[in-house]
Order: C-alpha cells, then structure tokens, then sequence
C-alpha cells in the first residue's frame, strides 16, 4: 500500500485523462466546421462524433478485462501512442470512410486510458488522498472540454482543421513520453483469465451481478443521461439575455463542488452516500425547474448536486473494489454505462419535450435522478 501520495505523477495521470476527452471533445467543438472539409457526408457526418461512444457501449467492460490482463502501464501508454498516431492520421483531412475507420480505433484507444488511469490514481495514492485524487480525475471531461471550447475552436477557425488534430497528436504524445518515463508497473496479480467469447460473456454477468463491481456504474448511466441531455436541450429554453452566462457556470459549477464541497464529505462518509446526496438534491432542483420554469439559479444549483454523484462515483471505485482487477473491470463498466447514458439521454428527453413541451424536461429528468439514488440504495441493501 502506498504511504505517500506522488501528486505530480497524479496530475500527469490526469493530463493523460484530459488527452482522452479531448479525443471526444476535439470533434464536438469543430462539428459546425466539419462539412468545410467534407461537402457531401451530409449526416453520415454525425458518425464521426459518435463512433467513440458506440465504441464504449459495445467494448467498455472487455477493455476492463484486456486492461486487467496486459496490464495498466502498458495499456496505458500503448493507447495514448495509438491516440498520438490516430490523430496525426486525421490531420490530413482522410477520405470519410478512412476518417470513420480512425474514430473507431481512437474509442479503442479512448476506452483503454479512461480504464488504466483511474485504475493506477487509486494504486498509486494513499488511502487518505484517494477521494481527492479521483475526485480530480472525475473533472477530466468538464475541463477538457472547456479548454476545447476556449482554445481549441479558435485554433481550427484560424489555422484549419489540421491544427487541432496535430495539437491533440502532440500533446497524447508528451504525455506518452512523461508516463512512460515516470510510471511503474503495479505488482502482479497472478494470472488473469483467458479472453474468449465466452469468458467476456460470464464476465459480463458476474460484474453487473456484484453489487460491488456494478454500483459506480449503474449510478453513473442516470448521471450522464441527465446531465449530457440538460446541457443540450434546456439552452432554448433559457432568457437569451442570461444564457451564455448560465451554460458557463453550470459545468465550472459542477466541478468546483465536486473539488470542493464533494472531497469536504469524502473525508467524513462513503463515497455511495455522496453520490445518493447528490442525486436526491439535483431530484429536487429539477423539480425547482419545474416549478420555476429555466430558473437560472436552479440549473447552477442542478451543476452543483450533480458534481457530488461526478466525483464521488470515481471515488466509489476503491472504495467497493480493493484489488486493480476489480477496480479496471468497475472503470470498463463506468465507460460502458457512461457512453450509453451520453447516447440515450438527449434523443429520449427531446423526443419527450417534442411531445409534451417543457415540462417534460424537468419531470423526465427528475424521475431519472430519483431512479439513479434508488439504485445506490437498492444495490447498498444487496451490499449488506
């Protein structure tokens, strides 16, 4: 176990963290810029932003397993060196169908660093720092993509597509090369099970069978349908006046209670009752919505309860799962059940508001964050 906490090898972890999400997040922020370079895709150019996530739904809990079994140092680095390569490919502006083919190896990529790094903070710190450690990974997307939304847009509006690509290249690989020179392997686990069709399938049952591997997951699949569809749909719907301001100070707000006053009650309780806090107040908040239709204070103070399940879900980890094994096969899950919330949630909310209108919205949303804390509650009561 691990006495001291090297923080600047965190922090290095953690930047690896941010090269991930900006594998999603390089694409999203660009997309009204894509049809520049591919006139005809029409909306096949949708694909291109999606491909990662379907990725994750389909592989998240193998790349647990492969991550397990080639182990977290060489995963690691061997992704964010593919994710280097990948995104040098796409500087030069492929045909679609060969830029389609590098989506797909780059959510491989993407799947295998959001599995190992998680995994290796809660090795690589001490007991006493995890829930801070971890809390900090939970950040990685929020800031990836704010520094995107800040610096990356501008780059491609100035110099081109090709500069983003290039800069994401060279940043996966500094980080590839800091790692690399700075990372230990963990010790052995003994041998790890043969990967075929039918160990991924039983492994499969027995991780969301465990009320231990499966929780972090579960709660996390109401967590990204809600947040990712509030963020999406609820802008129209907002005073024009206060909407930029609002759509900023929700995910600044998210994170900054999460590194705050999420850590604050690590220290003093479990993760999973951060995480059920959490849910039950943002509950609340979406019923504020209700009631107060765009009220700005509520969508900041939805930001708010929801940094608590954001940080405290990575926090869980470790806390329901002692060995890296468990913790990776807990990571996959995470990223499967995170990309089918990131994918389900907008459709399902928008197609609800087309029907109903507004109210839909927060109703909807509150009755995902309620089902999000039973499921904690009910999977703690099979924990006991």
């Amino acid at each position: 176990m691990v006495e001291r906490t090297s923080w600047p090898l965190i922090l290095t972890l953690w930047g690896a963290g941010l090269g991930a999400a900006a594998q999603y997040g390089k694409v999203s922020v660009i997309f009204d810029l894509l049809p520049q370079a591919y006139p005809d895709a029409g909306p096949a150019l949708g694909w291109v932003v999606s491909l990662v996530g379907f990725v994750g739904i389909l592989f998240g809990v193998v790349a647990g397993l492969v991550v397990a079994r080639i182990r977290y140092r060489r995963a690691l680095l061997s992704a964010l060196w593919v994710g280097a390569a990948v995104s040098l490919f796409q500087a030069s502006l492929p045909p679609l169908p060969w830029m389609l083919i590098s989506r797909v190896i780059e959510g491989a990529s993407h799947l295998a660093i959001v599995v190992a790094a998680p995994t290796l903070i809660a090795q690589l710190c001490a007991p006493k720092d995890r829930g801070l450690a971890l809390t900090l990974w939970g950040t990685f997307f929020g800031v990836a993509f704010a520094v995107l939304a800040f610096g990356g847009y501008p780059l491609a509006v100035n110099l081109g597509l090709p500069a983003l690509f290039a800069g994401h290249a060279l940043y996966m690989a500094v980080f590839a090369i800091l790692l690399g020179a700075r990372l230990r392997a963990l010790p052995e686990e003994g041998v790890q099970p043969e990967l075929s069709l039918s160990q991924i399938l039983r492994d499969h049952v027995k991780i969301y069978r465990s009320p231990f591997i499966a929780a972090p997951a579960a709660g996390w699949l109401f967590y990204t349908f809600s947040f990712v569809s509030v963020l999406t749909l609820l802008p129209p719907f907002l005073d024009p006046a206060l909407r930029a301001m609002v759509m900023t100070a929700m995910p600044l707000t998210s994170i900054v209670v999460s590194m705050t006053l999420g850590v604050a009650l690590l220290r003093i309780m479990p993760a999973v009752r951060v995480i059920e806090l959490g849910f039950a107040f943002s509950a609340l908040c979406m019923i504020w919505l209700w009631a107060v239709p765009a009220a700005p204070w509520a969508c900041i103070a939805l930001a708010g309860g929801l940094g608590l399940v954001q940080g405290a879900s990575f926090a869980a980890v470790p806390q329901l799962n002692d060995n890296a094994a468990t913790q990776a096969q807990a990571n996959g899950a995470m990223a499967q059940m995170g990309n089918l919330g990131n994918t389900l949630g907008t459709p399902v909310i928008a197609m609800a508001i087309a029907g109903l209108g507004y109210s839909a919205l927060p109703l909807l949303v509150a009755v995902v964050l309620a089902v999000g804390g039973l499921a904690h509650l009910l999977l703690g009561y099979a924990r006991r």
